[in-house]
């Protein structure tokens, strides 16, 4: 397997984190956003979305999506599950990395695309260059405030995102909250749940990665 990496981006820490979960040693290509690397023809080659990452099969498949990347890789190493074990908690898991992705994920995205100078043009990510919007700027900030009340909420409930247990929602949610830093977004200090949560997923020997 090869896998393309992408040291200083949030999704390909992801996949990077769950392969470490998985105890896995593959090939790894560095590939810099900030140099534009993903846009060379090398590279469009591989993923002409020119996104990241990117994991090639020991099947000769590319699979360029953090879940893909995570279904294959649980299916052909299924321990430790890092994906529910019955039914119940198969579903919690996609659901709550869903509910990370769309309501954290993507509202920091908005803030930082639409307002970091370097990404002047660069909005979204793909080969295509499309420009800033201010307004989606603020929208992303309002939101993630919202998404620190549906962790403080959720995590109150429960040890883990998605269960009683560690798992890939798990790894979406550190990953993004670590990466609100680069809009200056940190879990609010009253927010004891989610700060006991992020204690303990980075003390894991993943998390430093």
């Amino acid at each position: 397997m090869i896998f393309y990496d992408c040291s200083t981006a949030p999704n390909p820490r992801r996949a990077r984190l769950f392969i470490a979960e998985k105890g896995l040693d593959i090939d790894t290509r560095e590939i810099s956003i900030a140099k534009g690397e993903q846009l060379r023809p090398d590279f469009l080659a591989v993923n002409p979305r020119a996104t990241l990452p990117v994991l090639v099969t020991d099947e000769g498949d590319v699979l360029t999506e953090n879940l893909g990347i995570a279904a294959y890789l649980e299916a052909k190493y299924p321990e430790p599950p890092l994906m529910g074990r019955t039914p119940s908690e198969k579903g919690a898991v996609l659901m709550w990395n869903s509910i990370v992705e769309q309501q954290g994920g993507l509202p920091i995205a908005e803030a930082l695309r639409n307002s970091n100078p370097h990404m002047k043009d660069r909005a979204i990510p793909g080969p295509v260059d499309f420009v800033q919007i201010p307004e989606l700027a603020e929208r992303g900030m309002a939101r993630v405030g919202l998404f620190w009340d549906l962790l403080e909420k959720r995590l109150a409930e429960t040890p883990y995102v998605a269960a009683s247990t560690f798992s890939l929602a798990d790894i979406t949610t550190f990953v993004f909250v670590e990466f609100a830093r680069v809009i200056r977004a940190r879990i609010p200090e009253e927010n004891d749940a989610t700060l006991a949560w992020y204690e303990r997923v980075k003390a894991r020997p993943s998390a430093s990665l």
